[in-house]
Formats: C-alpha cells, sequence, structure tokens
C-alpha cells in the first residue's frame, strides 16, 4: 500500500535521515536523498502536482501510470544534517542507476575512488614549474571512452588566444594528479573543421592542435600532483595557467576570443584566393 504521509510522531523520531526511491519494475535505485519530515514523500507528490520535467519526474510518472509505487527506503535515520550529507554522499557512489543531478556532499575530494588513485593524490610529489604551463581537469576521464585523453583536453576552452599562448605544455589533470603531458602547436577556433567532433561551430571557444609531449618531458609530471599553492579552493574554471615563480595560478576571468584569433598563431587567415590557411605557431622550447 502507498504510503502518502509521514506520522508527525515518526518524523520526529527519525530526525534527519537518508533515503533511496526504488522503481518496482526492475529494483534499480533512480534517486539518493536527505532530508527531514516527509522530505522522502515529496518526490512522489511533485510529480504528480507540478508539470515540470526531469528523468526522475519522468520515472515517477511512469510507475503511477503502472498503478505501482514508488519504492521508499529508509538508509540511516537519527543523524544531525551534516552526518545526513556525509552518508548521502556515501551512498550515492554505492548506487551508479541513481539520477540525481549533482553529486553527493564532498564526493569530487573524499568520494568513491580507487586505492590507486588516493595512493597517487595523497603520496604523489608535487611537480615543479619551471616553465609556463597551462593546467586543465579532466574530471572522470576513462581511457575506454568514446574520446581520447587529448581530445578530452584540447578543446574547447572559453580562453582567448592571448592567454593561451604563452603555455609551452597542457597538462592533463584528475583531482590535482598529472594524466597526460601535451604539446600545443597551434591553437585554434572552435570549428566542427577544427574539432569532429562538435555538432556546431563555438563562438569564443579555442582548442588546440598538438601531441605528447616526449617522453623526458612529460616524466617530470606524470601521476605527479600539483602544487598546493596553485590549487584554489573551490575553482570552478577547468582551464588554470601556472607561470614560473609564480605563488597562484592566473584565472581566465571573464574573457571572450573576440579579436584574439584571427591573424595570430594558431588561428585562420584568409588566402589571396579564399583558401584558409594556418597561421604557424611559435616554436615551443621544451
Amino acid at each position: 500500500m502507498e504510503i502518502k504521509s509521514m506520522p508527525e510522531e515518526v518524523a520526529e523520531r527519525l530526525g534527519f535521515y537518508v533515503y533511496r526511491l526504488i522503481d518496482p519494475r526492475n529494483g534499480d535505485t533512480f534517486y539518493v536523498g536527505k532530508g527531514s519530515g516527509d522530505r522522502v514523500l515529496q518526490h512522489v507528490k511533485a510529480a504528480v502536482r507540478d508539470d515540470f520535467g526531469s528523468e526522475k519526474t519522468g520515472l515517477i510518472r511512469e510507475i503511477i501510470a503502472a498503478n505501482l509505487s514508488v519504492g521508499h527506503v529508509i538508509h540511516r535515520h537519527g543523524m544531525d544534517e551534516e552526518t545526513a550529507m556525509e552518508v548521502e554522499a556515501a551512498v550515492m557512489d554505492c548506487f551508479p542507476s541513481a539520477r540525481n543531478k549533482l553529486r553527493g556532499h564532498r564526493s569530487a575530494k573524499r568520494g568513491r575512488a580507487h586505492l590507486r588513485e588516493l595512493i597517487d593524490r595523497y603520496g604523489a610529489e608535487e611537480f615543479a614549474v619551471e616553465r609556463p604551463l597551462l593546467l586543465i581537469s579532466v574530471g572522470r576521464y576513462e581511457p575506454s571512452g568514446n574520446k581520447s585523453l587529448l581530445d578530452q583536453v584540447r578543446g574547447c576552452w572559453k580562453i582567448t588566444h592571448d592567454y593561451a599562448k604563452p603555455a609551452q605544455l597542457v597538462l592533463a589533470h584528475q583531482r590535482g594528479i598529472v594524466r597526460g603531458v601535451f604539446v600545443p602547436r597551434q591553437w585554434v577556433p572552435a570549428t566542427k573543421e577544427n574539432f569532429d567532433w562538435l555538432d556546431e561551430d563555438e563562438p569564443g571557444r579555442i582548442g588546440f592542435i598538438g601531441e605528447g609531449a616526449p617522453k623526458e618531458v612529460a616524466d617530470l609530471y606524470m601521476s605527479k600532483r600539483v602544487p598546493q599553492r596553485f590549487r584554489k579552493k573551490g575553482a570552478a574554471f577547468p582551464v588554470r595557467k601556472l607561470l614560473p615563480g609564480s605563488e597562484a595560478a592566473e584565472d581566465p576571468g571573464d574573457v571572450t576570443v573576440e579579436d584574439t584569433v584571427e591573424d595570430k598563431p594558431g588561428g585562420k587567415v584568409e588566402k589571396a584566393d579564399g583558401e584558409v590557411a594556418r597561421a604557424p605557431s611559435p616554436p615551443m622550447s621544451i
């Protein structure tokens, strides 16, 4: 029988709790949440009452249309809110079928990870910044994905040519550990011609054409940790520039690409006969 309300005396005893919503048709957990009172029941009520749509509400409406009821499981109760947020994040990591739009509390820093990743993260030595570098976060890149690491890191970014040009190397990192080292030969506009995975041109963004760094260069950075002074807490933008002698990374800021690509190295220039040519990139000292 479907539960439509939470008795007050039960809500009081539960305090803050962590719950799962389950699809009775296949047993999959499709949402993990935390709350108090009748929060666990509000999702079904909202799906019936409101017109807005999401993957979660769509599933709930399908379940109701099949004359079935959403399953509600309380994983842990009687907690304070901070503890509930930690438990919610841990449970969320255990159920990849969950449709939560946001990851759990502090998951990027303390969430699910392989032991090797944790050893690298906390045991790796910091690399030295002895030349201009561009540091790009690639999140949870998986080598078996549809795009190579080079393709994932080379474009396309909302930065100016002037911001990117000084970088002699581009470092791809996951949670502060370097996973790839690349030499950018040309910085070019984000067009379908330059990046064949794009569905359409993306004005205001650029990317690079390049290749993996020589082994003797890559070994200076691979599996090493970004120096602590360059790891800005809460930084949201995935691209940062590291300069020798600097005590902090240089953020792109609010930038556009207007008047920064054409007639500059890596940009497109029109030849007299109408053909598109590439302006040469400056030599890289690696």
